[in-house]
């Protein structure tokens, strides 16, 4: 892979804006099918697990396998506006700014479609998307939905990445 397979997806304008889930509720392991490129996630067999904390606010416990050994992180998300529980603010890192995660669609058995994007100085943006599953696999004509929701919202759908979720038995344990 290039460099820029795993770069950042930076853009001249202002966050796209979207239609949000409503009634949202995302809790459990959702394993990644497909995401714009990340620098922090070079694997394969990536999955997030949500669980809910005692101070209302959800853990996030994202792992995958980048060289056969499991690299995992914690985080935590909040909803900041209870009128939209479906925009989360999520955190890894004490310091840094929160950053904000928008289920645009889930159907909490099968599929979820969340993007993240940040607008600097009103210049620019960096955006995250990621396919969700509830398995390994996700049926192709519901990665194509969501790949029309992406693109119609403006989103390059020709640079998501497929992810590996073959040989994953070591994360039975992550």
């Amino acid at each position: 892979f290039s460099k820029t397979t795993y770069g950042q997806s930076f853009h001249f304008s202002n966050c796209p804006k979207s239609s949000l889930q409503e009634n949202f509720n995302y809790l459990g392991t959702w394993y990644e099918i497909e995401k714009l490129p990340a620098i922090f996630e070079r694997g394969k067999c990536v999955q997030a697990k949500y669980s809910l904390l005692s101070d209302g606010a959800v853990g996030v416990h994202n792992s995958e396998l980048p060289d056969g050994n499991i690299n995992w992180i914690k985080g935590t998300a909040k909803v900041e506006d209870p009128a939209q529980p479906a925009i989360l603010s999520v955190s890894f890192f004490k310091g840094l700014p929160d950053s904000p995660y928008m289920v645009l669609s889930t159907d909490y058995s099968s599929y979820s479609l969340v993007y993240s994007c940040s607008d600097y100085l009103g210049l620019f943006h960096i955006d995250f998307a990621w396919i969700l599953s509830r398995t390994r696999q996700l049926n192709s004509a519901t990665v194509s939905q969501l790949r029309d929701t992406l693109s119609t919202m403006g989103v390059d759908v020709n640079r998501l990445l497929v992810t590996d979720q073959t040989g994953c038995e070591a994360m039975a344990s992550a």
